[in-house]
């Protein structure tokens, strides 16, 4: 195995990993990371979703190999205290039922509303398409980034 260096949320992590382990498992086996979720392991369904240079990318698919010099930020580093303004919305709207995907959508979210600060509700409905909410909370999901980008 070798050895890599890696810097998540704004801290160098020295890591040992197989080449092809994806950053989700280096997050949540080997640092403790576990606030990103695994779903489905192919890219589809967004549970894993963290930012690489401030992109919504999805951690199942990203190798440590390739990870060299990239900024990586997870959920656990969106905000110190959890005051990020999409998170704030979030509870403010009560998005979560179960709860499983909401680092993934709010990662994705976050994204969007750096991207687009001011999004339209048909950008919003693009830009989270590819993250998949089981309990089907899409209305609050999409009202949450409403109130977000009003308040950015």
């Amino acid at each position: 195995m070798k050895k890599y260096s890696v810097r998540i949320n704004k801290k160098v992590h020295q890591v040992e990993a197989d080449e092809n382990m994806p950053l989700l498992w280096v997050l949540r086996d080997i640092l403790g990371m576990e606030g990103t979720k695994y779903g489905c392991g192919v890219g589809s369904c967004g549970a894993c979703t963290v930012h690489l240079n401030g992109d919504a990318v999805r951690s199942c698919q990203l190798p440590i190999s390739a990870l060299a010099g990239m900024e990586i930020t997870t959920i656990e580093g969106l905000s110190l205290k959890g005051d990020h303004p999409v998170q704030k919305a979030w509870l403010d709207v009560d998005v979560a039922q179960c709860g499983y995907c909401q680092s993934g959508q709010i990662m994705s979210a976050a994204a969007l509303l750096k991207s687009t600060p001011n999004p339209t509700e048909e950008d919003i409905e693009n830009f989270m398409t590819g993250n998949i909410c089981r309990c089907g909370t899409y209305t609050r999901i999409k009202k949450a980034i409403q109130q977000a980008a009003a308040k950015s």
